[in-house]
């Protein structure tokens, strides 16, 4: 049993679109079998990748050619393979992916995560990021775009960076490096769908939305800043100026939606996923902003219509989320939309837990900052394999691959990236293993009785 390089296999057939960064053979398998591994082991330490591939685990020092690959000592004649280009491609791929299939609209869900690394202390260019209990730990930073219509998901746009590293200029720098490459990127598909960015209260910027606006581009966006000045309508029907809190209390009544969150409704001891309530209130504001807010040079001002948009989940102890969109909120059906729209922002969590728990994108381990880069944008790229398979349940193999990773079959769940990901790795592992055995046949011949024992009779002329 041997996992060959065919171009009808989904997963040689997903890595094709990466060849044209490759210049050479050795590197096109050390790069395909990096991924493998990355998907086998759930983890980027170098020698856990390399025991996990079939075929860097048969040769000497497999991890330092993962090594080499990833901090460009062993790439001359493949320049263009670093964490940029590989993100680049992954956008150009994900895109096709999600053209695939019509859709009116397409979904942009942005959203920074910090890759912590508390016990590290010779790393390059440590900076401090929040821990998850609290205060700081040394670590890095970075910002991610999924793109999202109604059947499909893709990654468009990955970043770690460090606030350490020479030539950084800040984080709102980056934030606005994501927005515009995306916007490039989707240009040619906005002529027959509309693009809505979709973000948490870290976007909480005028820059931010500003440039949105100026790409024709709209925003969903969750409100931190309730003391922004803005104008909201007064009783007489003209506009008076206050804050957003002011305005929160004024919001009429417009939609009362259900949903499925964890949350820890009244009287219950902890959260759980369950059925909640939610209303929804809504109303327009006019926000004003100057042009050349974070820019170089004269700019001029801008007032714009936009709505504020209240949920509240009934019988729950979570704040209120307050949201501002310019997509016309004036009934039921637009503020149930609103609400919906906000609810994929948890998509980006889901994908960050995934790759933290399921890749291992926090244990990896080198000396090299681009080094680093490359190799969490290649589980980034092992990411967006399970992304496309995990759209197409009707396909025999994806159903296989859900019940090696122990899923059964309901209508109402079908399996999700974590699953897929246990089943690919075993199926992975059999073909580890195989290997392995048959390396050790060839070598030493007959296998230890206690090993024999376990493989029945199995030789390396026989498959498992």
């Amino acid at each position: 049993m041997q996992w060959e390089l065919d171009w009808n296999d989904p997963f040689t057939s997903y890595l094709e679109s990466f060849e044209p960064l490759v210049g050479d053979r050795r590197t096109w398998t050390t790069l395909t079998e990096t991924v493998k591994g990355i998907l086998s082991s759930g983890s980027l330490v170098c020698t856990r990748i390399a025991a996990q591939s079939p075929v860097l685990g048969m040769v000497k020092k497999g991890a330092q050619r993962i090594i080499r690959m990833v901090t460009g000592a062993t790439t001359k004649r493949s320049p263009d393979l670093d964490a940029d280009h590989l993100t680049a491609q992954m956008r150009t791929h994900a895109l096709a992916h999600l053209a695939e299939l019509p859709s009116a609209e397409l979904w942009l869900i942005a959203d920074g995560s910090d890759l912590r690394k508390p016990y590290a202390k010779t790393m390059p260019q440590l900076m401090k990021v929040r821990a998850l209990q609290g205060g700081l730990v040394n670590g890095y930073q970075t910002l991610s775009v999924l793109g999202l219509t109604p059947q499909r998901r893709g990654i468009l746009y990955h970043r770690l960076f460090s606030s350490k590293e020479d030539g950084f200029v800040s984080e709102p720098a980056e934030v606005q490096q994501a927005l515009t490459t995306v916007s490039q990127a989707i240009a040619p598909r906005k002529t027959d769908r509309s693009a809505t960015w979709i973000l948490d209260s870290g976007f909480d910027d005028l820059a931010v939305w500003r440039t949105i606006w100026e790409q024709d581009e709209h925003v969903v966006v969750r409100v931190y800043h309730l003391d922004r000045l803005i104008a909201f309508p007064d009783q007489s029907g003209g506009w008076q100026t206050g804050r957003i809190a002011q305005a929160i209390g004024q919001l009429p009544l417009h939609a009362r939606a259900q949903t499925m969150l964890e949350v820890r409704k009244t009287g219950q001891p902890r959260a759980k996923r369950q059925s909640v309530t939610a209303e929804i209130r809504a109303g327009p504001i006019q926000v004003t902003y100057a042009t050349n807010v974070r820019r170089l040079g004269a700019g001029v001002t801008i007032t714009k219509l936009v709505w504020l948009v209240e949920v509240r989940l009934l019988d729950s102890a979570l704040d209120p989320w307050v949201l501002i969109t310019d997509w016309e909120v004036t009934n039921e059906a637009q503020a149930v939309r609103i609400f919906q729209m906000y609810r994929q922002r948890w998509s980006i969590e889901d994908s960050f837990k995934f790759s933290k728990e399921c890749l291992g994108w926090e244990e990896v381990q080198l000396l090299d900052l681009e080094g680093i880069r490359t190799l969490v944008a290649l589980a980034w790229v092992a990411a967006g394999f399970l992304y496309q398979l995990g759209v197409t349940l009707e396909w025999e193999a994806v159903q296989l691959l859900a019940k090696l990773g122990g899923w059964e079959a309901r209508p109402d769940r079908p399996p999700g990236k974590i699953t897929l990901t246990r089943g690919l790795r075993r199926l992975l592992e059999l073909v580890t293993t195989d290997a392995i055995l048959k390396a050790y046949y060839r070598d030493h011949g007959p296998f230890p009785p206690q090993i024999a024992a376990f493989l029945h009779g199995w030789r390396p002329d026989r498959e498992l």
